[in-house]
């Protein structure tokens, strides 16, 4: 019987203790705020009894509330990364379409004979109305991809 007296006691004086928080300023004149009091010569020593924070916190929020708006944060986050990466891979894929015709209109303005094929996979070579016209393609594909 004695034991369990001792016991409710001790536990009664640890969650009474925690309860406690003590302010003051060190010798810097900083203020501290601790759950343990003051050691040697402090200013403005004073304890503050601390009663549970409200059901809202601070800010009036309940923890459900503010879990619920980091997860939407989170996600926000998620899809600007997803989006900032969607568009990096179509930056990537204009200018390389870019290039590809720059090379192919190069090709073409050279003057030497260009092959092509059919539907039915023979080859032809280009006249100057066919490489005229590839060449007006070309162009107008450069001005669609290469801006």
């Amino acid at each position: 019987m004695k034991r369990i007296a001792l016991a409710a006691a001790t536990l009664l004086a640890a969650i009474a203790a925690q309860a406690q928080i003590y302010q003051w300023q060190d010798e810097n004149n900083k203020t501290v705020i601790s759950d343990r009091p003051p050691i040697g010569k402090v200013k403005g020593a004073r304890q503050i009894e601390a009663d549970a924070p409200p059901e809202g916190g601070a800010n009036g929020k309940t923890l459900a509330d503010r879990e619920m708006e980091f997860r939407k944060r989170e996600k926000e986050a998620r899809e600007g990364a997803d989006q900032a990466a969607k568009d990096q891979r179509l930056a990537a894929q204009k200018k390389e379409d870019c290039e590809n015709a720059r090379r192919s209109l190069n090709a073409l303005e050279s003057g030497e004979r260009v092959a092509m094929r059919d539907s039915k996979g023979e080859r032809y070579y280009l006249d100057d109305a066919q490489r005229a016209q590839e060449i007006a393609k070309l162009r107008e594909d450069m001005q669609a991809s290469c801006q």
